[in-house]
């Protein structure tokens, strides 16, 4: 595609351009839903002997059934930590000017409170976006609201999310494009998150990108999908003549390992270029280790402890939520009293095993080398 070019990292790539641009980074503020498990359970024996006995000490202990739809979990870093976290990379480690852009899941909780730090003045105020469509659901990344209106703004993105009216979709994608420097991503356009078949997932999500074509700038590169579905991506992409842009979707305490490059000197100049029909998309080293090994190193991360938490919540029973009968949320740690069940208690030590270097090592000759890239 003439609008998008895509690097791998190196020396030479980087001397080209001035910064590097973080988009689609996560914090505490995001609540992600733990339905999938019900999906892993179907495929891992060890995964469903853990839901089973925590689904059977839940109910012992409250007398009702478990259901993961009232349960989430919250990713490990404060705003300021994930902030710093994509910062320092792209300055310390590729000696380019950093723009960062956090989008939490319908909250922009986490950017507007870094702005009152000198040092962050100038983080766009964005979010992703759930809008429902059809059978499913999509994300989409809104960065850079005008922060005057940003609160306003997000309390109508939320209404349409919770009412599902989806007629007004346009009208509000309309509204936030208005705004010359705001930018509106098609997060994984390709990835079949709400499990409703791949090959249904594909016609609506292309259903949907041709319906708002008009108001989507770009589709999303995602740093945690696989490079086959980044390569559907690029066709689809291709298809409806839309630049592709990077989005890391970092949750844990890795770096978004896909970023954007460019010679712009403020985000609002990024969002510009992004909206002529240009990008540039670096693609780190990192992203090319083995994909499932990437994947526990999250999961191991995530269910780590945290002792300077932002919130306190240092252990990761702490950071996992469940709306009880009573209409009061409490983590895990609470629900079960400080006994979290056996099964879950081993397979969370069977992930903190790849701390050990010799064992991870051992875990990454279980996967394949390496992504293989074909662009």
């Amino acid at each position: 595609m003439k609008q998008t070019k895509i690097h791998l990292e190196s020396a030479a790539t980087l001397r080209e351009f001035r910064a590097g641009v973080s988009l689609h980074s996560h914090t505490l503020h995001s609540q992600e839903t733990l339905f999938f498990l019900h999906h892993l359970a179907a495929r891992f024996r060890l995964v469903r002997s853990a839901l089973e006995r925590g689904k059977t000490q839940y109910r012992a202990a409250h007398g009702s059934t478990l259901d993961l739809h009232r349960a989430w979990w919250t990713p490990p870093l404060a705003a300021y930590d994930a902030w710093l976290l994509e910062r320092n990379e792209i300055q310390n480690r590729l000696g380019l000017n950093a723009l960062v852009s956090l989008t939490d899941h319908d909250n922009i909780e986490g950017p507007l409170s870094l702005r009152v730090f000198d040092e962050c003045r100038a983080v766009p105020v964005s979010v992703e976006w759930t809008v429902p469509y059809g059978p499913t659901f999509f994300h989409l990344g809104v960065h850079n609201l005008p922060p005057h209106l940003a609160q306003d703004l997000m309390t109508e993105l939320k209404n349409l999310t919770e009412s599902r009216h989806t007629m007004r979709i346009a009208g509000l994608l309309q509204t936030l494009a208005n705004n010359n420097e705001t930018l509106i991503v098609f997060n994984h356009p390709c990835w079949d998150e709400n499990k409703i078949g791949q090959e249904q997932h594909m016609e609506w999500a292309t259903q949907f990108a041709r319906q708002y074509s008009n108001h989507l700038h770009a589709l999303e590169l995602n740093g945690l999908r696989p490079w086959a579905e980044n390569r559907q991506v690029l066709q689809m992409a291709s298809q409806l003549n839309k630049p592709v842009i990077s989005g890391g979707d970092r949750h844990a305490l890795e770096p978004n390992t896909v970023l954007d490059l460019t010679n712009a000197a403020t985000f609002g100049e990024f969002v510009e270029q992004v909206r002529s029909g240009w990008t540039n998309v670096l693609v780190k080293n990192q992203y090319r280790e083995p994909y499932g090994l990437r994947i526990l190193q999250n999961i191991e991360e995530i269910m780590g402890d945290h002792a300077n938490h932002g919130r306190g919540w240092r252990q990761w029973s702490d950071r996992v939520f469940y709306h009880c009968d009573d209409g009061v949320v409490r983590s895990l740690t609470t629900l079960f009293c400080n006994r979290v069940p056996g099964a879950v208690q081993l397979f969370v030590r069977g992930i903190r095993l790849l701390q050990c270097r010799r064992l991870r090592q051992t875990f990454r000759s279980a996967f394949p080398r390496q992504q293989e890239f074909a662009f």
